[in-house]
């Protein structure tokens, strides 16, 4: 008798958001993602259960990379506002295909409002980090999350059709609210 087959999740997981940005949301089935990763439907299932975990394990492995993200871009310092700066410039910066993955992740939580407890949470932990800022920075930092939050949904749920360099146009501006003065940017050295 042979060995059993196991499969791998992380596999099994890229095949899933694989489908998520080629055809979206609606089409994340076990069929679908089982013909991406070209395993049988059963292995999706027993790796999974259901959907919902599938969702949930699609969602954890989001956040995961979010963080491994914003700590790779505050390397150097860890304060709120240099966190509000990290989220834009990566929203800003991340490819096409990343973002309309990310996008119809979430349009996936509709059909499985179970799990916006966890996107809420997520919110929530941001904007709490944002009030705790000094009173003089909260306002512009909470409007460049919320203004970079609305720009990707504009712009990925199709609301607002917008070529790449509109999109880096706009975020010139949002940049702009959360831009250390000049007094605590980094100094470069002069060159001889």
């Amino acid at each position: 008798m042979g060995r059993r087959k196991t499969i791998d999740r992380a596999k099994v997981l890229d095949a899933a958001e694989s489908v998520i940005a080629a055809e979206g949301a609606r089409a994340l089935t076990f069929e679908s993602v089982a013909a991406a990763a070209g395993v049988t439907k059963g292995g999706v299932q027993s790796c999974f259960g259901t959907k919902e975990p599938l969702i949930e394990a699609l969602l954890r492995r989001w956040g995961e990379l979010y963080d491994e993200e914003i700590s790779r871009r505050t390397e150097f310092t860890s304060d709120p506002a240099s966190r509000v700066r990290a989220h834009v410039e990566a929203t800003a910066h991340a490819d096409d295909s990343s973002t309309a993955r990310s996008a119809a992740l979430i349009a996936a939580l509709l059909q499985s409002p179970q799990h916006l407890g966890w996107v809420q949470d997520w919110y929530a932990a941001r904007l709490a980090d944002i009030a705790a800022l000094p009173d003089e920075q909260v306002t512009a930092a909470r409007l460049a999350f919320l203004a970079t939050e609305g720009l990707f949904f504009l712009r990925h749920f199709g609301l607002v059709p917008m070529d790449r360099k509109q999109w880096e146009q706009q975020f010139v501006d949002i940049k702009a609210l959360v831009s250390p003065p000049a007094s605590q940017a980094p100094r470069r050295k002069a060159k001889p």
